[in-house]
């Protein structure tokens, strides 16, 4: 039950952090600005505290980053089912076709090549 739930919130904040990631204007966007009649603005921004946006990415991208861990711990401490291929010495047991079929039998040729004389 709290794996589903992990899935559900790690498709969520996944998609949450791609669009803030997508909305939000790089540093280097304000640095054409700068040269012309915004001069007295530095190059590269204000070097100040985050604003929401920025907060809010490295919220998500936290979030994001334990999800991926509590779901890798959950996902390695599951028991895994055996698989098919994994012992191939067991022969697999052949199943009796049902007697009532519409199907008639068709007899077997051999097919080794040899023609009868």
């Amino acid at each position: 039950m709290i794996y589903q739930v992990l899935l559900v919130a790690y498709l969520i904040v996944a998609l949450l952090l791609i669009g803030f990631v997508l909305i939000q204007q790089g540093k280097g966007a304000d640095m054409g600005a700068s040269f012309g009649a915004g001069g007295s603005n530095t190059v590269f921004g204000s070097s100040g505290s985050g604003n929401f946006m920025t907060r809010a990415t490295g919220i998500l991208a936290t979030a994001f980053f334990v999800i991926s861990l509590l779901l890798g711990n959950i996902t390695a401490r599951q028991e895994k089912a055996p698989d098919e291929w994994e012992n191939l010495e067991v022969p697999v047991t052949q199943q009796a076709a049902p007697a009532d079929t519409d199907v008639p039998a068709v007899p077997v040729e051999d097919n080794t090549g040899d023609t009868p004389n």
